[in-house]
């Protein structure tokens, strides 16, 4: 039996935040308070805020057959370095992509101990109960093209019956709601300059795909739920927040390079800030951060989706011809204490509730995973929040090398992350060793496999 004391922290918890004491036995917070015995280890936290690790509900790691792209090593070794200690993984990018059985069994085969999502394309509906039985408790979905031709778009026909055979066995899907018909419109008119891909894929492309999902949702009992990734403009949710107030079971989530970047800086940066939606302009942000402020976000995730240098380098001249992903997972807290609390009022409470006690509760880990709390992993990200730094090429653990949030300054720091009450990441080194991290699952199979991360693996 191992026990360890974290001392003289600002710990988070679900009612506020507070100067504590964490004690932790064999992985698990037993108490929270002020008279905590020494064990083992102690850790000095004064001068630190002590916040639940992140739950990411939205990481690429291309594992198997792009592991090059990045790979579950190098994915969760920024997950360490950024508080992350709890990932859900999509199913694209991967090769095959998770859709089918016998694809889900070869991730797993490569990813052992890690967590997956699920694929929801038109030629899958067959294989959904199976994945679900199989632990894939969610079912990602495009409603335009994906980037991969291995992973097509569903049209609004096969999504409604998708959502119905979700509904049937509880799951979720997850939408990437943009819709192709007004982008096939708009892109006619591109061109090889940056702001082209933007202009390309307006709001009023989120705001339709959003519209029509409502559509589709009908009909599918009322057990259906639809969670809409990566919105990018505050219109989008507006929509979701309408619907919600109706009684429909949506929920929607941004990211953090929504809430950090503008038009101007995809315009200086290029091929490392593309990404689907894309980056807006300066309006678009502040907009969005008054829906964050508002409580009309359920959760920020960070779409950690790398590629290899070479597919970013391919749109230097030519922004259609660069792959379109943006390498953050360590930066969610980052810019979130810089952009966000420092700079525009959000409280740390409000931070731990979008970046994990509300997608565990979303996914069925709470309390287990979330919140701190005794008897919940002690899955911890002890952060500096007036540390200054830049983030250079050395702190990067992403494989490529490249990320948009390079020298880019913030101020608050991840200083360590603890999960399951190891160590994986403390002053700047990664510390955990492969085999790590754990599945864990809601009391029934719900929305996606899911792991804690052990920082490399």
């Amino acid at each position: 039996m191992s026990s360890l004391v974290i001392r003289g922290g600002t710990v988070v918890l679900p009612t506020g935040q507070r100067p504590a004491d964490i004690a932790i036995i064999d992985g698990t917070i037993t108490a929270v308070g002020s008279e905590v015995r020494d064990g083992d280890e102690t850790i000095d936290a004064r001068d630190l805020v002590v916040l639940p690790g992140v739950v990411d509900a939205h990481v690429h790691f291309n594992e198997p057959g792009r592991a090059e792209w990045e790979g579950w090593d190098a994915g969760t070794r920024g997950a360490a370095a950024g508080g992350v200690t709890t990932v859900l993984e999509m199913p694209l990018n991967a090769h095959p992509p998770t859709t089918t059985p016998d694809a889900f069994d070869a991730k797993v085969a490569i990813a052992s101990q890690k967590g997956l999502w699920g694929g929801l394309v038109p030629d899958n509906l067959d294989n959904l109960h199976i994945l679900h039985q199989r632990g894939v408790i969610g079912f990602k979905a495009f409603m335009s093209h994906s980037g991969s031709d291995d992973f097509p778009r569903v049209s609004d026909g096969v999504l409604a019956i998708g959502l119905k055979a979700t509904a049937r066995l509880g799951a979720i899907v997850g939408v990437h709601a943009e819709s192709q018909e007004l982008l096939d419109r708009r892109g006619a008119e591109q061109t090889v300059e940056r702001l082209s891909w933007c202009r390309a894929r307006p709001p009023a492309a989120e705001v339709e795909a959003i519209e029509r999902l409502l559509v589709c949702m009908r009909g599918a009992g009322k057990a259906v739920r639809a969670h809409v990734v990566h919105e990018g403009c505050a219109e989008g949710l507006a929509v979701v927040d309408a619907a919600r107030r109706k009684g429909n079971a949506m929920t929607a989530e941004t990211c953090p390079h929504y809430l950090a970047f503008t038009e101007d800086d995809f315009e200086r940066i290029g091929p490392p800030l593309k990404c689907a939606p894309p980056i807006r302009d300066a309006a678009t942000r502040e907009a969005l951060w008054a829906e964050v402020l508002a409580g009309r976000v359920d959760l920020i995730g960070s779409d950690h989706s790398p590629c290899p240098a070479a597919d970013k380098e391919k749109g230097a001249d030519d922004i259609w011809k660069a792959w379109g992903g943006v390498a953050g997972i360590q930066a969610t807290l980052p810019v979130l204490m810089t952009e966000g609390v420092h700079a525009r009022g959000l409280s740390f409470e409000r931070l731990a509730h979008l970046t994990a006690t509300s997608p565990a509760q979303l996914f069925g880990l709470y309390p287990r995973k979330g919140a701190i709390a005794v008897g919940a992993d002690a899955d911890l990200a002890l952060v500096d929040p007036n540390r200054a730094w830049l983030l250079e090429a050395d702190e990067l653990q992403t494989r490529s090398g490249v990320s948009a949030y390079l020298g880019r300054r913030f101020r608050g720091k991840v200083v360590r992350t603890i999960v399951r009450g190891g160590t994986v990441y403390a002053d700047g080194e990664v510390l955990g060793s492969p085999g790590w991290g754990q599945f864990v699952h809601p009391p029934l199979p719900d929305i996606s496999t899911i792991v804690d991360m052990s920082g490399n693996g």
